[in-house]
This record gives C-alpha cells, structure tokens and sequence, in this order.
C-alpha cells in the first residue's frame, strides 16, 4: 500500500517588503527611548482548567459562546466557508445523540467513523463522546481489505462513513455481519434496513427532543470508562488498538492550557485528518474547550486558497508542510529579490523586541498576507523539525511551538510554553506528568518513559503488549531515545527500535542522520539503516559490523531543474554520494554512511506522513 501525502507545489505571492521601507513611520521611537530595561518575562504556567470529561468542556463552552462561530466548512471549492456557531453544534450533536441511542440503541456499542474532515465527522465523533458509544476512527486512506479487518477487530456495531468511502463500504458490507447500521455523512436518507443518512438521523432526533425527551444530555460520563479506540498507525509495528477514556481526553485541556494560551477569538485551520489523536484532540476538541472556533481545509491542493479565505490564527502540522512553507515563502523571497531586505529586517525587530517593541507582524506583513493575515500559531509535532525553520518562524515573529506525544497519550506528554520557547526541543514535560530516562548514557540520552493521566487505559484485547508497554510503576516505555534539561524540557534523538548498535557498543540514532541528509534539496526522503554483510546467515548477524546504509528516494524535479536536463541513474547515484561524503565529514567516524542505494519510488508513509520503516525495510 502507498499512500498519496505527496504535498502540492505551493504558490505564494509576491514578497514586496514595503512595510521595510516604512520603518521609521511604524518604529515608536519614543516608547523606545523609555524603555531602560527589557520586559518581564512570564515565569508561568498559566492558570490551568481542571476538566474530568469532553461534555463537561463542551457544554460549558456552548453557554458561554453558544453564538461564536464554531466549524467553518466549505459547501464546495466555489462558495465560501459555512459557519455553524456553537448552538447549532450544540443542538446537531445532542439530536444525532438522541438518535443513535434512542432509535438505533446504540449506547454503549463500538461506532466506526471514516471519511474526511467534515462536519459531520465531528459531529458523529462529539455525539459518541458525550454518551452514545465508543469511538473507533479509523484511517480513510485504508486499503478495503484493512478496513475490513478493523471494523471486525473493533467489533464495531455501526459504521459511520462519508460519501467517498461509500464504494468501499459497498465491497466489504456483506462479510462484516455484525454491524447493524451503516450511516453515511450528508445524506438524508431514511432508515432503510441497515442504512440511515446522518442527517436524517440529526432531524429525527431534533424531533425526539421537541417532544420532551432529554435523555441524551442527561447521561453522566464516567472520566475513566473506555470511551475512544484508536489503531495506532505502525510505523515500526503492525497496528495495536489504544484504549483512551474522557479523562485521557481531558487532561490533555488541562495540560495545554496551563502552556499556551488560546482565545474565542482564535480560529484553527483544519489540515491533518481527524482519526489521528494529534488532530482530534488538539486541532479540534483544545478549540472547542476555549471558545474558539475551527476552519476545515478542503484538501493539500487547496492550503494556500483556504487559508487566504479563512484567515486562521492557528495551525497544527507537521514538519514536512512547515518546512514546505518555509522553503516556498523564502523562494518568493528570492524571486522578489529581497533576501537583504528580510534577513536586516530580521535583525532590527529582533533588537527592537528586546527593549519591548514588537513590530514583527508589520515589518513582515507581505508573508503573513500570504498565509491569511492573521497566522499567529504553528504548532508542529509527530516528527523532528530542522531547528533553523522553528528559528527563522520565531523571527518573523510567529509563535512556533513544538509538542510531543504519542497515540497512547492522546497524545500530548509535553509541549512547548508560548511564554518559554526552547526551539529544538520537543517541548516541555505537562504539569501533571512525571517524565524519566531510563538508563541514560555518558549524554544523557536513554529510553523516554512517561507517567501521566494522559495515558491510555491499554491496549484493546492484548494484555501481554500492556505489560510491555507499562511497567508495574505505570511508566508508559514509549520506544523514544531522548534526554531532559534541567526546566523539563524533552530531546527526543532516536526511536529505540531503530538504534543501530556497533560492536564496541555505540548506539548510532539513524535520525540524526537522516536530518542532515535531509537538509540537501536534491534528497527527497532518506532511511538510515544497519546493513548485514552480503552472506550474513541469521546466525551470524548478531556477531558482524552493521553498515551504515542509506537508502533514498532523490528529488528528481529538484535534480532535473538544477542541471536543466535529465540525468541518468549513474548520474544521480554519484550526486547523492558526494552529498553523503559532505554529510559524512560532519559525523563521528563509526556513524559514517558506508552503503547508498537509490530508490525511485516514494517511501510508504503514515497520515501523519512518517516512513513506515518497518515495512521499507522488510521488502
């Protein structure tokens, strides 16, 4: 299976800088010249909330701000973003609630969702959490055979789908014998044997409570019954099922809002899908939770477009998009020919804001144009980031904030605080969690382990993985190499399970190698492995010398553009080794890359667009 998160060629617009040339008009010379000392940092954390479940935040936040704007979607790419403001989310969820329990009895009972990010994802998924089921997202980007295998593993009694997963629920409908509705996203379909539109479900519900009944928001949440099943997406294994519960759910608010802080005036901008904890609790239910309201991009194709419309304050990614913004915005950067222009405007506002005088967002307005206006959060996660992107974001004076996590989290273990950034670390440990190295070495660096009320109850129907993961004092052994500063601050280097060992007992962590690749254009994407001598038996493995192999996919268009023709295998072999041997210069000699091998097809990746190793590497 290949699935396409290929990223789009991004198109911006001019970068003029004209607001450069209005400097002196916008310096506040005299607010400078009072200003003798420089201004008092927050020490923090902020006063944080205390929920126990979704519904208590969610209710709350419909009485406080029932007529804000809440989901902002486009019908289609021609007309404008549709807002539903928190009462009409409110009133969707609570009938569709009504609905799923009182007409398709449902409480209790497992509920599939899949699809894109859409409205009545998340009104299919704030129903469930408020009492009528359990929640199983599940990947839209699945073959039909593996979708099929996890509404079975689930054993989902409903299935809620969108339109363009309609062909896929048709192949495999007859062989998942025990689900009893099939309910599909935007149709209005009545109860027709199993199948049910959801917004017919909405109306009928809407009915149910004008005749009095209320049962739906009646029902009492227990904080720590299995509420959300979550298939982690197997990067390094084969997929295991994470158990979450509302209190996982909630301390994740709890956790955030003590870091960073977020208004009603504040919009989100959908681009990660809902099914991936990062982006279901982060990106949606944290909004929710404050007040403020989420816009839905239409697709990757679309980023630049929706964002221009939108005029988000905020969004959450990952480091491929953020680096992918990066590198576009400094190519108009160049083509405009004012990289002189921005890099002494860099230096000036970052002096001024030493003395208190933030002009960033004027200086710099030509690059916040081009990504709404209003862009004042990015958040980035899942994955490390080149540290000079994070720098060059902090500059031009976006609050770039770094989180880490996993599924079994759901998943924040530590985020970066908006009032103490510490670009290139992966955030700071959450008040509530108990962080620890676990048999560190000479640098400090060992396994991540994390104790926290974020974690998962366990793994679905696998007792013996639990133990694995969780050990008897309830640290989670989440498989990440890292260290820890002296303010909790989290390095994450390697993944465990991708540590190289040498003979004399060095741990080589392929990440960090693969990051300086990374840094070359001409490589698209890049795995760094331990290579059995030719003629290993399994036997002998364990007793040779690893090599240090370096399997990439090259930049083609990148290639081709450089040298304004196309270059023949040979060629491109040779390029990608001079770059490795420039890279090599700047390791240790026992990390040095010894092997390349060139491969023409893109990686197999995750949602979240991280290499599924595992399965690179068993080919």
């Amino acid at each position: 299976m290949n699935i396409n998160l290929k990223i789009p060629k991004l198109k911006f617009g001019k970068i003029d800088m004209h607001s450069a040339e209005e400097f002196d008009k916008i310096v506040d010379y005299e607010k400078m010249s009072k200003s003798k000392t420089p201004p008092k940092n927050i020490k923090g954390p902020y006063e944080h909330t205390n929920y126990k479940t979704v519904k208590e935040f969610f209710y709350r936040a419909v009485n406080l701000y029932g007529e804000n704007q809440c989901i902002l979607e486009k019908p289609n790419h021609k007309e404008p973003y549709k807002i539903k403001s928190y009462n009409d989310f409110y009133y969707d969820v609570n009938a569709l609630g009504t609905s799923l329990t009182k007409l398709l009895n449902l409480k209790d009972k497992r509920i599939v969702i899949v699809g894109e990010t859409q409205y009545g994802w998340y009104t299919s998924y704030m129903a469930i959490l408020c009492g009528a089921g359990v929640a199983v997202p599940i990947d839209r980007e699945l073959p039909t055979n593996e979708l099929e295998n996890l509404i079975k593993r689930s054993k989902a009694s409903a299935v809620i789908y969108s339109p363009k997963k309609k062909d896929d629920i048709k192949k495999i409908r007859s062989r998942l014998k025990k689900v009893n509705y099939f309910i599909e996203m935007k149709s209005d379909d009545k109860l027709n044997g199993k199948d049910v539109g959801l917004e017919y479900l909405i109306e009928n519900g809407k009915d149910i409570i004008k005749s009095g009944n209320r049962d739906f928001e009646k029902i009492e949440i227990e904080p720590e019954d299995f509420k959300v099943l979550i298939f982690t997406s197997g990067t390094t294994a084969n997929s295991k099922g994470v158990m979450l519960c509302n209190k996982n759910l909630a301390e994740n608010i709890n956790a955030i809002t003590a870091y960073v802080k977020l208004y009603p005036s504040d919009m989100l901008f959908s681009v990660l899908p809902l099914h991936h904890t990062y982006e279901s609790t982060i990106g949606f239910l944290y909004p929710i939770s404050q007040g403020a309201s989420v816009a839905v991009c239409e697709g990757l194709r679309y980023i630049v477009p929706n964002l221009q419309e939108a005029k988000p304050t905020a969004i959450l990614t990952v480091p491929l998009l953020v680096e992918n913004i990066y590198k576009k915005i400094n190519e108009s950067i160049k083509k405009s020919h004012k990289e002189k222009v921005v890099s002494s405007m860099i230096i000036a506002t970052n002096l001024l804001k030493v003395v208190g005088i933030d002009i960033k967002k004027k200086i710099f307005k030509d690059i916040y144009d081009n990504l709404g206006g209003n862009l004042r959060i990015i958040v980035s996660a899942a994955a490390p980031i080149d540290k000079k992107v994070g720098k060059w974001l902090d500059d031009i004076g976006m609050l770039f904030i770094q989180g880490y996590g996993l599924t079994e989290t759901a998943p924040i273990a530590a985020v970066t605080p908006d009032y103490k950034l510490s670009i290139g670390s992966a955030g700071k440990t959450i008040w509530q969690a108990d962080i620890k190295i676990e048999n560190p070495n000479n640098e400090g660096e060992g396994e991540i382990l994390i104790k926290s009320p974020t974690l998962m109850l366990g793994y679905y129907e696998d007792e013996e993985e639990t133990k694995k993961a969780i050990d008897t004092e309830g640290y989670f052994h989440s498989g990440d190499i890292g260290y820890l500063d002296d303010d909790g601050f989290v390095y994450i280097t390697g993944r465990s399970k991708n540590v190289i060992v040498t003979q004399n007992g060095k741990n080589i962590y392929p990440e960090e190698i693969e990051t300086l690749l990374l840094k070359n254009q001409e490589i698209k994407d890049v795995i760094v492995y331990g290579k059995a001598p030719e003629g290993s038996t399994a036997e002998k493995k364990d007793k040779q010398e690893l090599i240090i192999t370096a399997r990439v996919v090259p930049n083609y268009d990148i290639i081709k553009n450089q040298n304004k023709k196309e270059l023949s295998d040979d060629e491109i072999y040779d390029l990608i080794w001079n770059i490795i041997k420039e890279t090599n210069k700047k390791l240790t000699s026992y990390k040095a890359i010894k092997i390349l091998e060139i491969k023409k097809e893109d990686f197999e990746k995750t949602s979240t667009m991280k290499v599924k190793r595992y399965k690179e590497l068993n080919q």
